[in-house]
């Protein structure tokens, strides 16, 4: 199984708005773990990056001048992606942005979710930990995944936190949680037709106690009887 996990940094927060893309960082996992092999490219956004975005990332108007179009990068980008299962946080954010890109380039692309599916971590963050906060940084905590690195937002190195985080949640106790079902407030509602979804199945094995342990529990429950009222023994 390929999968992707992609990670942006724009120019500001909101598509609608016409901030653009400056930088893309996408890391590779065959069968869950990762390969080593990427793609990372800087982006002019042919626009002023704003101050609040610029706080965030830390990457200057004139740190991109000479970097290259989206449109000159945009077939690159799309062969890495291409039938992969990305691993997104906060998916939407990040497939607006893409998407919008891409139909700016002025070529036949469609949207991303045309190519390929989509997991958003935070939604399946917010499922398995309610109530609690799920950035990166607080996941990354609560997994033990050193961050120390993160003084600001950069693309790639949160596409790597994010791998590790992803493997985390998703490969021990999180696998018991899969509350995938005909919920729609279990998916996240995009134009994308649905296709992100938050988290994927996986088999759970059960191991069934053997006739001696069977023999000793029913033992055990018998000898707390003698001394003490047992309900469930009624």
């Amino acid at each position: 199984m390929r999968q992707v996990v992609l990670d942006t940094e724009t120019t500001g927060l909101h598509v609608h708005d016409g901030h653009r893309i400056i930088e893309v960082g996408c890391v590779e996992l065959i069968n869950r773990k990762l390969t080593g092999k990427q793609f990372h490219q800087y982006i002019n956004p042919q626009r002023e990056v704003e101050a609040g975005a610029l706080a965030i990332h830390g990457i200057t108007d004139v740190f991109l001048q000479d970097k290259p179009l989206f449109m000159h990068i945009s077939q690159e980008l799309m062969d890495f992606l291409q039938g992969a299962e990305l691993i997104i946080h906060n998916a939407p954010f990040d497939i607006a942005f893409i998407n919008h890109e891409l139909s700016l380039t002025k070529k036949s692309w469609k949207p991303v979710t045309d190519y390929c599916r989509v997991i958003d971590t935070l939604q399946l963050a917010r499922q398995l930990h309610a109530g609690q906060r799920n950035s990166l940084d607080a996941l990354c905590k609560r997994y033990s995944i050193d961050n120390s690195r993160r003084e600001l937002h950069g693309a790639l190195l949160d596409a790597y936190l994010l791998a590790h985080v992803y493997l985390a949640m998703t490969g021990g106790q999180g696998s018991l949680f899969d509350t995938r079902s005909e919920n729609p407030g279990n998916h996240v509602e995009a134009k994308e037709n649905k296709k992100i979804v938050t988290q994927k199945k996986y088999a759970l094995h059960v191991h069934l106690a053997t006739p001696e342990e069977l023999t000793e529990h029913e033992n055990y429950l018998q000898n707390m009887a003698k001394q003490i009222k047992c309900r469930w023994l009624d």
